[in-house]
């Protein structure tokens, strides 16, 4: 009978009842918010989906992002292996290699002035490293902080990693990717109040072609420029041009697939279990979290308008012919950001088409991001 009773009551107190505090109720219920946000929202679901899960479990069962140092059989938790890739850079790295793969950068060699709307929307990530250091925050931990206004997740958590700041990865990684998931709901206002509906009216004259050589030669030039001047950037510019390198060649079409498809979706799988895994109650319910969440908002919200105002100056200085809602999609949230500008023009004119001319701006921002990261890194000397 004694055996009957221990055993039940082993059974019993093994469930995660008894071990969960009120946080992590809490953020079971976080979790779940975000996959209603995924699902039924289809808020950005390919990364949103992993992070709700990966919140999840941890915050059911803690072990499973428990370290092999602090494992009593010397062994750490499933999860733990997936964020050591995160800290080593090797994840972000490979997201942005199918980022590359995937994208177009046509529009941005077509029309290069996009390069400076791109540049201005970066006006985010200064503008919260010092609300960042104004409210308390190290210049390391700041500068991770910061990279958020960029609305670059896989930048974030590169930034993050390389700069020791992985207690604050969690709530950097989520914020990030909330806000590139909410880029429809942001944008849309800040839009309209710096324009007026003339100048959302206008229409850009039709990009000329880009020839194959110059789509080749892009990768090549970006990587040997930028690299050189800061080298730190390397593995995230480096495998962004590489990626996109083999699909402008031509002649690597199943690495093109590999790395836009299959790889793609494994590394996005990785990165967002193991992100949402660094989500426990105790590291995410503290002032800090708060902190992190209001800065990325109010970086975003800079960077957006920062964009727009340029795009009116460019406005001016090109006699009318830019469209300033372009100067919106410097974020590097790709294609989204260019998306919403289409959108937003599209309800001033519905003859209006600006998607490609707004591609130009939004890839310059994944750019701009990386350069802004390895900048940081520079400033720091973090090799």
């Amino acid at each position: 009978m004694d055996y009957i009773t221990n055993t039940l009551d082993n059974l019993v107190h093994q469930t995660a009842f008894f071990n969960l505090t009120v946080g992590n109720y809490i953020m079971i219920a976080v979790a779940c918010f975000f996959l209603f946000l995924a699902i039924k929202k289809e808020y950005e679901p390919l990364l949103l989906l992993p992070i709700a899960f990966g919140m999840l479990l941890v915050n059911i069962y803690p072990d499973i992002m428990m370290s092999f140092e602090d494992s009593p059989n010397g062994v750490g938790g499933l999860l733990y292996y997936f964020y050591i890739l995160d800290e080593f850079a090797i994840l972000p790295s490979l997201i942005f290699m199918g980022v590359g793969a995937m994208t177009d950068f046509g529009p941005l060699i077509a029309n290069p002035k996009s390069f400076l709307l791109g540049a201005a929307a970066q006006f985010g990530i200064f503008a919260a490293y010092f609300g960042a250091i104004w409210m308390g925050f190290n210049d390391k931990a700041a500068a991770a902080i910061s990279i958020i206004g960029g609305a670059d997740g896989p930048t974030s958590i590169f930034l993050a990693g390389k700069l020791q700041q992985t207690n604050l990865l969690g709530p950097i990684a989520v914020a990030a990717y909330s806000y590139m998931s909410l880029v429809p709901i942001i944008q849309p206002p800040i839009m309209k109040a710096l324009t007026t509906e003339k100048e959302r009216k206008i229409k850009m004259d039709q990009l000329r072609p880009v020839s194959k050589l110059e789509k080749i030669l892009f990768p090549i030039v970006v990587t040997i420029v930028v690299c050189l001047i800061l080298p730190t950037t390397a593995p995230l510019v480096g495998m962004l041009m590489l990626g996109n390198l083999f699909k402008e060649s031509g002649v690597v079409r199943q690495l093109t697939d590999t790395a836009s498809n299959a790889l793609m979706y494994i590394v996005v799988i990785l990165l967002g279990t193991s992100v949402g895994a660094t989500t426990s109650a105790e590291a995410f319910l503290n002032a800090d979290t708060l902190k992190i969440v209001a800065l990325g908002l109010i970086a975003f919200a800079f960077g957006t308008a920062a964009g727009v105002i340029f795009g009116k100056i460019m406005c001016v200085l090109t006699h009318g012919k830019t469209n300033p809602l372009i100067g919106s999609a410097g974020v590097s949230a790709v294609p989204m950001a260019a998306r919403v500008s289409q959108k937003v023009g599209a309800e001033a004119d519905p003859t209006n088409f600006l998607l490609m001319h707004a591609m130009g701006p939004n890839v310059a921002g994944v750019i701009g991001t990386a350069v802004a990261a390895g900048t940081f890194m520079a400033i720091f000397g973090i090799f």
